[in-house]
């Protein structure tokens, strides 16, 4: 008689860990290190990718390898040495911070991991680990309020060539951008006033700074200066009822090469305000989930010199969400809704 409970075949199959969620907290990416070859190597993948620079590889490349990896490393080094931490890069730091929260707050229901779409860890690598944990359902979750193809797209874009390389894929959802979400605004908007009310003066302008992108990108199609403009309207209207003197601003950071770039900037915004009589600013940035360079060093740092330099007499740059209370309590209520019917 054949056996009743012949054994599994094959005999020698690893076992495969199966039924659990996992969530993917993707942010933009950081040097490992302050140093110029680090440095490099950074922005050589961060602006070799097609959705950064629109621009035809046979030009850029050679512009690429042979101008600005050579120059531009040097200097972002020393920019990055300014504010670099015992924990190293701020940006990562941050990110591992509300990773870790996050998992805590979900209290195991799903597995949390962080990856970076440029520098470490990288995205198909946690993807990896996420299955091999035995995640059959994974949300990746790109942690930028506002679309743009050369921030959410190109996560999607990194994670679609995973997809195309391994076999066993779980289930995938993606976290849509937030800029308008009751939540979002809400959380900046009381995290926002929390740090003006602790302010040693106060402030007449409160400037909300995103970060830039080529105006060409606007009129291909990307929603991301619509993104911006709507987030900082709703953001006018709540600080219109709770601050009625403090008047609002909106700029764009962080230009780069010789293309227009949307406007107005930022830099030249503050040096205008302060020439204009202006003597007492705060600036935000609403569009970076966590504290980085560009916050740290440009705003918070030259955006300073910019602004006193110009004849304005109080400055403050403010913190982003980050890991605290009110940041956490948004990130686990856009988790939470996006893994609804998995957890």
């Amino acid at each position: 008689m054949p056996d009743p409970n012949p054994p599994h075949w094959p005999l020698d199959h690893p076992p495969v860990a199966t039924g659990r969620v996992g969530v993917l907290l993707v942010n933009l990416g950081t040097p490992d290190a302050p140093d110029t070859l680090s440095v490099k190597r950074y922005l050589k993948q961060f602006l070799s990718d097609r959705r950064v620079v629109e621009i035809s590889p046979l030009v850029w490349q050679p512009i690429l390898r042979g101008i600005i990896l050579n120059t531009r490393p040097q200097k972002s080094a020393h920019a990055y040495g300014q504010v670099w931490t015992a924990e190293g890069s701020p940006l990562a730091a941050i990110t591992k911070a509300q990773t870790r929260a996050l998992d805590e707050r979900l209290g195991g229901v799903a597995v949390v991991r962080h990856a970076m779409r440029y520098g470490k860890p990288a995205i198909a690598e946690q993807l990896d680990a996420l299955v091999g944990e035995g995640c059959e359902r994974v949300l990746i979750a790109p942690l930028y309020p506002h679309y743009s193809a050369a921030t959410t797209a190109s996560v999607l874009d990194d994670a679609a060539r995973w997809i195309l390389r391994t076999r066993r894929l779980p289930a995938l959802r993606t976290l849509p951008a937030y800029h308008d979400d009751p939540g979002y605004i809400t959380a900046l908007h009381r995290d926002l006033s929390r740090q003006i009310g602790a302010l040693e003066f106060v402030p007449e302008l409160l400037m909300l700074s995103y970060h830039g992108m080529p105006e060409r990108t606007l009129h291909l199609g990307d929603p991301y200066h619509c993104h911006c403009r709507k987030t900082s309207r709703l953001l006018g209207e709540a600080f219109a009822v709770s601050h009625p003197d403090l008047r609002l601003s909106t700029t764009f950071q962080s230009r780069f090469g010789r293309a227009k770039w949307l406007e107005p900037a930022t830099d030249v915004t503050l040096m205008a305000e302060a020439k204009a009589g202006t003597r007492r600013v705060a600036i935000a940035a609403p569009g970076f989930s966590a504290d980085c360079l560009e916050t740290l060093e440009e705003l918070a740092i030259r955006g300073r010199e910019e602004f006193l330099g110009s004849g304005g007499s109080e400055f403050a740059a403010l913190d982003c969400l980050n890991a605290g209370e009110v940041g956490m309590d948004l990130l686990e209520a856009l988790v939470r809704r996006e893994l609804a019917g998995w957890i």
